[in-house]
């Protein structure tokens, strides 16, 4: 493979329930590809119902790699997840077959896409207690107030609630002496490592896609969610992980605090929430190429037809 050479991919995006997985398996079986996972949840062990990991039978063979390799007491950066997925593409690709991203964290796919270059300053958890201990007590406003002082441009993109980006505003400046502001130039300043067509599964009626998503958490609730669910509660679990929709908004039924429909209809409500903030993520991403998936008669065909009229057409 030559230095400068870019390595030919293609990326499924889209909101949960949009039919990304069982398009990019299609894909892969037509280009002979595997598959790379770009799902923030996905990653973790024993996490399988509510991240809507595919089962052996439904991946058809196909390999998925970056899924189900990371305990769920663990964190997982975006960084890491990079450096990984780089790794896992170049090796698909020397093997002959197709890398294909697929996956709905918006942050993990424009990352990699973009080759964005993080910064690799060690953690330091004396410091990041302090500083979780500091929000706790302060508030999100109060925080902002500081990053103010060193980096007034990435303080006004803060929201007080956006805990984890407002932590690591001030850790990054703390260890590196580097503004956030400054770093996010700086890493989005090499070309990306791929020749690739990007898909983007969105709706135009959103109402299709909620209805997608209603049928979805009643599968999930067949398939036996309410016990994954107290499993979940049973054993170690990082914040990065109980994050995940499908396990907090059970929560509550599980303490005896609500009913299970209480309990079912917050989970639908914020999963609905979930997938309209990944399409307004998703809208930001000029190169992708959009697929409406309530208006379009064959998504594969579709997707095919812009993946081979595309500029460097795979071979």
């Amino acid at each position: 493979m030559n230095k400068n050479e870019k390595i030919r991919l293609i990326a499924v995006a889209g909101p949960t329930a949009s039919g990304k997985t069982d398009l990019a398996i299609k894909l892969a079986k037509k280009y002979d590809g595997e598959i790379i996972s770009a799902d923030s949840m996905q990653i973790y062990k024993g996490m399988d119902i509510a991240t809507a990991k595919p089962s052996e039978e439904e991946k058809q063979g196909i390999p998925h790699h970056l899924m189900d390799f990371v305990d769920s007491g663990d964190v997982f950066s975006v960084a890491e997840f990079v450096r990984m997925a780089h790794d896992v593409a170049k090796n698909i690709h020397l093997r002959g077959k197709l890398p294909i991203l697929c996956g709905g964290t918006g942050l993990y796919i424009r990352s990699f896409l973009e080759n964005v270059n993080f910064s690799e300053q060690s953690p330091d958890p004396k410091l990041r207690d302090e500083l979780e201990d500091r929000y706790q007590k302060e508030g999100g406003e109060a925080l902002i107030d500081y990053i103010r002082t060193f980096d007034p441009e990435i303080a006004e993109k803060l929201l007080p609630s956006n805990r984890k980006r407002i932590i690591r505003a001030i850790e990054l400046y703390r260890i590196s002496g580097i503004t956030m502001s400054e770093q996010i130039k700086l890493s989005h300043s090499q070309p990306s490592l791929y020749d690739f067509t990007a898909i983007l599964l969105t709706f135009r009626d959103r109402s299709k896609l909620y209805e997608r998503i209603e049928k979805r958490v009643d599968k999930m609730l067949d398939m036996g969610l309410i016990d994954e669910a107290k499993q979940f509660y049973s054993m170690e679990r990082s914040a990065t992980a109980t994050a995940a929709i499908g396990y907090k908004e059970l929560k509550p039924y599980l303490d005896g605090q609500c009913t299970l429909d209480e309990a079912v209809q917050r989970l639908k409500i914020e999963t609905r929430h979930y997938a309209k903030r990944q399409l307004t993520w998703f809208r930001k991403d000029e190169y992708m190429h959009r697929i409406e998936v309530d208006e379009c008669k064959d998504i594969f065909e579709k997707t095919v037809q812009i993946i081979e009229n595309d500029e460097n057409k795979i071979k």
